[in-house]
């Protein structure tokens, strides 16, 4: 039994933060277990396919999309561009450097998609059918863009 302050109690029982967070971890690393042989996390998958659906995205688009911090998505990037994945869109205004998603990218997208089903039939089955879609209902009410809303 709890020697806790009740309010410890309700915290620790009730807080949809934590909760979030865990599940999170425990999604992630599904996903990512998954997806490491090809050499990309799910947090870069997020971005590869946002892009390829737009064709053509500025930094800025992708992290208000996908509410990401400024330095997480520009190592994120970064790491995508070195690997071949994305590639800068010439543009006048050098300052806001687009990018978009490159053929071995988008070959890559095709390689990783097997992966990608089974971890989502992993994820799927550890939140049930109807934990799956109250998240991605949930989570499509908060999204930005239409592209990607449920």
């Amino acid at each position: 039994m709890s020697q806790s302050d009740p309010r410890v109690t309700q915290i620790l029982k009730t807080c949809i933060s934590g909760r979030l967070r865990c599940l999170n971890r425990v999604v992630t690393n599904i996903y990512d277990d998954e997806l490491r042989p090809f050499q990309i996390k799910s947090s870069q998958l997020n971005i590869l396919v946002l892009a390829a659906d737009r064709g053509r995205m500025l930094p800025s688009e992708v992290g208000e999309i996908l509410q990401i911090d400024a330095s997480t998505l520009s190592r994120n990037l970064d790491r995508m561009r070195s690997r071949g994945w994305l590639e800068p869109v010439p543009q006048e205004d050098a300052r806001t450097q687009p990018f978009r998603v490159t053929k071995e990218g988008r070959s890559l997208l095709k390689k990783i998609y097997p992966a990608w089903l089974r971890a989502q039939q992993k994820a799927e089955s550890l939140l049930g059918a109807d934990g799956a879609k109250a998240l991605i209902e949930a989570t499509g009410r908060l999204m930005l863009s239409e592209s990607i809303k449920a």
